[in-house]
């Protein structure tokens, strides 16, 4: 019973007890004593009728939520791998067991479902719920994958990605909370593209799921800080016409027109600032400002996961594949197919390398002991986990498996490096827009790794342990090049040149994946015992295939 019930029922009880000359025992003795309760009689009826058509409007919000559940859970049930490679579903399953039962658990509450509320608090630590900051980190995935693509705000609203249709649509009310988590975060570039696209939709909806109030107000100070001036105005006009006495927006419109007052811009009441704002708000009409991306080469590293051509052909042109097999009696009979990418710094590809059996067991051992992937400080080679890479990864040693140990001895027959100063064979999966930022793999100048008594990574090894729909590309920037997984291939290059030099061309990063599930495992070799194996040539960027 909410507090505005309970008032309206001590009100009537009071007038039953302040009633004159009859006493609690004595009403029943007299009838004129008893027409009091008639009208007391009328008045519990009134607020019984009005509290259960309270409590009937609640259970039928609650069985559309239920409906709306079972529906979600049905279709992804059938097959969750494919159902959550899709990041819009990975999104709208986060928010579903976040801010969306948040809604559910408030409905509950308001009468006997405050118990059951309990219950499944009490079972939190049985169930795995995603926490906000997973809803956080959902909705930035999204806004990633949206800008490394290119993904036009409605179509992805509406579930199409790269012109196919992958899921359901989002409803203004998650549009709102994709732009909220943006206006959160502090970025109020993707808080105007998701929050228009928010108010679109509301008008667009029989059935509310959010208010408007609500958008404009997040809309109406991100197109503001955005430096839309005059079309922050009209949409604060907007929100006071719905709320007269919303008192930030009051102050904002003051503040706005003060602001407009200094740029010698008139804002008349009901005429608008100029000619375009008569014209219903669209975001094509502003000046929008996309945040900068992390190192200088942003532009170019989102180009190379779009799958642009960027390398130069007569470079490409030079690039050759044959078979190879390094002297070694097995690859006599069955040869190793190399692709070579790059020659300077020496980039290649390896096909066939790994097989089903190896990859489904190396993802057995490894999925039990996934914990969030880490990258090293810069400082004092420490890990902690950092928001420029996005996967879950755990490591296995050669003793673990007989597979990851043949796998180990393989990468060695194939690259004729010693192994023996390789580090353990690292896992990696990657999820909603899961990516690694371009980076290095070898220790720069002033930069400390973590210290086997090894030297410096040589070179890396990376197995692609999966297919991925759209996305993914292992690119390097500085090289123009981008490698596409495939299962079974594996990527191997020497971040090092002969002299023990770092080589800044072995830059590097993970594409966003933008459907699909990631799967790759490395193996950072190191200097130590590898002088005999991989000389010096006579100039120091000299390379020996």
């Amino acid at each position: 019973m909410t507090n505005m019930r309970i008032l309206q029922f001590l009100s009537a009880l009071l007038l039953l007890l302040i009633q004159p000359k009859i006493a609690l025992g004595d009403v029943f003795s007299a009838v004129a004593g008893m027409e009091v309760l008639v009208a007391t009689e009328s008045e519990l009826v009134k607020h019984l009728d009005t509290y259960i058509q309270e409590e009937e409007n609640r259970m039928k919000q609650l069985r559309g939520f239920l409906k709306e559940y079972e529906s979600m859970n049905q279709e992804a049930s059938v097959d969750a791998s494919k159902y959550l490679a899709n990041p819009i579903n990975a999104y709208l399953l986060v928010k579903r067991l976040t801010s969306d039962w948040k809604k559910v658990e408030k409905v509950m509450s308001q009468n006997s479902g405050s118990a059951f509320v309990k219950n499944i608090t009490q079972h939190r630590s049985v169930l795995l719920f995603p926490s906000d900051d997973d809803l956080k980190g959902a909705a930035v995935a999204l806004m990633r994958l949206q800008d490394t693509y290119k993904l036009d705000t409605h179509a992805l609203a509406e579930g199409n990605l790269l012109g196919k249709k992958y899921s359901r649509h989002l409803t203004a009310g998650d549009c709102w909370e994709l732009g909220r988590q943006s206006y959160n975060n502090g970025d109020h570039y993707h808080t105007v593209l998701w929050m228009a696209e928010a108010l679109n939709k509301f008008e667009k909806e029989s059935s509310k799921t959010v208010a408007k109030e609500n958008i404009l107000d997040y809309l109406a100070f991100s197109t503001f800080k955005q430096g839309n001036l005059e079309e922050a105005l009209q949409l604060t006009d907007e929100l006071l016409n719905i709320v007269p006495y919303h008192e930030r927006a009051i102050g904002n419109k003051k503040h706005y027109e003060k602001l407009l007052r200094q740029r010698v811009i008139v804002y008349r009441k009901g005429e608008g600032v100029n000619a375009n704002l008569s014209e219903p708000f669209n975001t094509a009409n502003l000046k929008l400002t996309k945040p900068a991306g992390s190192t200088d080469n942003w532009d170019v590293y989102e180009k190379l996961c779009r799958g642009e051509k960027l390398m130069d052909l007569r470079i490409e042109g030079s690039l050759r594949c044959r078979y190879i097999t390094r002297n070694v009696p097995f690859f006599f009979i069955q040869p190793i197919k190399m692709e070579e990418a790059s020659l300077k710094p020496l980039i290649v590809v390896y096909h066939d390398v790994i097989s089903d059996e190896e990859i489904a067991t190396v993802k057995k051992l490894a999925q039990p002991k996934f914990q969030r992937a880490t990258v090293q400080k810069r400082e004092t080679g420490e890990r902690e986990v950092s928001t420029f890479r996005i996967a879950k990864s755990s490591w296995l040693k050669n003793e673990e498996h007989e597979y990851v140990l043949k796998i180990d001895r393989r990468i060695g027959d194939i690259t004729g490096l010693d192994m023996a100063t390789a580090e353990d064979l690292q896992v990696c999966n990657y999820g909603i827009g899961g990516h690694y930022e371009p980076h290095y793999d070898y220790a720069r100048k002033g930069e400390v790794q973590k210290d086997f008594g090894w030297g410096n990574r040589i070179a890396t090894w990376l197995f692609y342990m999966s297919d991925v729909e759209a996305g993914g590309a292992t690119v390097f920037p500085k090289l123009n090049l981008s490698l596409w997984p495939k299962k079974g291939s594996a990527a191997f290059w020497y971040n090092l040149d002969p002299n023990g030099e770092g080589n800044d061309f072995t830059q590097h990063a993970a594409c966003p994946v933008l459907t699909g599930s990631k799967w790759v495992s490395n193996k950072w070799i190191h200097e130590r015992n590898q002088e005999f194996r991989r000389p010096c040539g006579l100039q120091p960027d000299s390379e020996m295939l």
